[in-house]
């Protein structure tokens, strides 16, 4: 280890005239306020393994801690790699690390380092974690030029082995000789760091400041290079040793509460439904005034939602305290069964399925979620526009959701499950706003076309839930989460919506 010195506060750091400069950066403690990598290898082991290797995870927390003060850093951080990564395939860690972690790699983001790191022409970061799994993120919302990280051993069928390189973990002299590979006699004009492990890197180079262990805001997600619009995984708060316990404390108690939930309501009325979500913990608010039932012969309303969660049309009927009928991307012979409303798989036949929404339309009130799949952040995806050449009774409604514990969502997992994820939550929170009708002149009927009717509506949901509209779609969605177009084959379909 190189002999101590005392750097200063980056605080002291100038911004000015730095577009030619470069600059190296640790990522823990540094660029992100916490030091902990534990809660991103939690992630990892859970969402590219396994329940049961998170908790194997979070076991080793203790012995973690004591190799990390008694043997070494390298030791404790190879221990999480080896359990975190251990069999895991590559291409699965790399879904996970891009479409996962960047939610809450950026919900850390310290902003004093931040605005010294952006303000340099070439950046890059160094760091102990495995490159594979913070290379996504520094590239695209860093805006990092190279990412040096501990390499992991793969065999040659794609699997991780639980070991790392010949180069070790990039702890101290590993991480200087490190930055000197890649950089050589041309060493950054700048480097931070938070800790001492880090002084080895930070003393090759020409000038280097400390990030001091203070509390400060996260950075805004939305002062990031790139918006955080699509992201996966069932845990909605970063996964702390502490959190993590509580989570898996909560897991069998939420998932009997889920089964309570779900069943004990299918084979009541909707009016009597809306009492018991309060007996059992649901807060449903709803707001406006929406529409009376349909009169015998005259045809339902066509009720258009943004997309939240799979149980948006069942919720809405709760609402509206009546049956409705709902059309989907997919649904099986089981979600069909206990599905407390009338639900149509849509075929993705133009002509098709529109001869079914009209005769749905014939029959009653139908909901329809234009965006084709749900999205957990503040954006609105694209409305398709086949809705509008069908009905010109249209009702808006602006659907938002609270959860706290876990995301009743998923593109990669099993979507079957998701009913019963948004019901895990102790207190999950339905805001259901119906808005008025469109005008006449606002309709297909009125001379407008189809595409600019469900623009329209777009707009006016967005601006009634404060979220910003994009023209991203489903296949958008897919290709970032799964690494699919987000179609269904007919005979794989096992959810109520849309599958891997």
């Amino acid at each position: 280890m190189a002999p101590h010195r005392h750097f200063e506060p980056i605080s002291k750091c100038t911004v000015e005239d730095r577009s030619n400069h470069t600059v190296a950066s640790d990522l823990d403690g540094t660029l992100l306020k916490s030091t902990s990598t534990f809660p991103y290898f939690l992630l990892v082991s859970l969402e590219a393994g396994s329940l049961i290797r998170a908790f194997i995870l979070l076991l080793s927390v203790p012995f973690v801690i004591l190799f990390d003060f008694f043997v070494s850093k390298s030791v404790a951080i190879q221990t999480l790699i080896f359990i975190s990564f251990a069999g895991l395939k590559i291409r699965d860690v790399e879904l996970v690390v891009r479409s996962v972690l960047p939610k809450f790699y950026a919900e850390d983001v310290n902003g004093e380092t931040w605005e010294v790191f952006n303000s340099f022409g070439k950046r890059c970061v160094v760091t102990a974690n495995p490159r594979v799994m913070v290379e996504h993120f520094c590239k695209n919302y860093f805006g990092a030029d190279k990412v040096i990280g501990t390499e992991l051993e793969i065999t040659k069928s794609g699997r991780a082995t639980g070991f790392v390189k010949k180069s070790g973990v990039l702890v101290g002299e590993c991480k200087k000789m490190a930055l000197v590979k890649e950089f050589g006699p041309n060493v950054p004009d700048l480097g931070l760091g938070d800790r001492e492990s880090d002084h080895d890197f930070m003393s090759i180079c020409k000038e280097a400041y400390l990030v001091p262990k203070t509390q400060t805001d996260p950075l805004p997600r939305n002062k990031l290079l790139s918006p955080i619009i699509f992201h996966e995984g069932r845990l909605v708060q970063r996964p702390t040793p502490l959190i993590a316990f509580i989570t898996f404390l909560w897991i069998p108690i939420g998932f009997i509460l889920s089964l309570l939930r779900v069943y004990l309501n299918i084979p009541l009325p909707e009016k009597i439904v809306r009492y018991n979500y309060k007996i059992l913990g649901i807060k449903l608010v709803v707001k406006g005034t929406p529409p009376p039932p349909p009169r015998q012969g005259r045809g339902g309303v066509l009720f258009v939602c943004n997309h939240r969660t799979i149980l948006d049309p069942v919720v809405t009927a709760v609402a509206l305290g009546r049956k409705i009928s709902c059309v989907t991307y997919s649904i099986s012979k089981f979600s069909e069964l206990i599905s407390p409303i009338k639900a149509v798989a849509l075929s993705r036949e133009r002509e098709k399925d529109a001869a079914n929404i009209k005769r749905l339309l014939e029959e009653g009130d139908l909901v329809i979620c234009p965006e084709g799949t749900t999205c957990r952040e503040p954006f609105l995806l694209r409305f398709s526009a086949l809705f509008a050449e069908l009905s010109d009774r249209i009702v808006p409604v602006a659907i938002n959701v609270k959860q706290s514990v876990f995301y009743g969502t998923t593109a990669r997992g099993y979507k079957v499950l998701d009913p019963y994820f948004v019901f895990m939550n102790p207190r999950p929170t339905y805001e259901i706003t119906f808005l008025n009708q469109l005008p006449p002149e606002f309709t297909i009927k009125g001379g407008k076309p189809a595409i600019e009717v469900a623009n329209y509506i777009q707009r006016v949901v967005g601006g009634t839930l404060g979220f910003e509209c994009t023209s991203l779609t489903r296949k958008d969605k897919y290709l970032m989460m799964a690494g699919t177009d987000g179609r269904v084959r007919p005979e794989k379909e096992t959810g109520c919506e849309e599958k891997k």
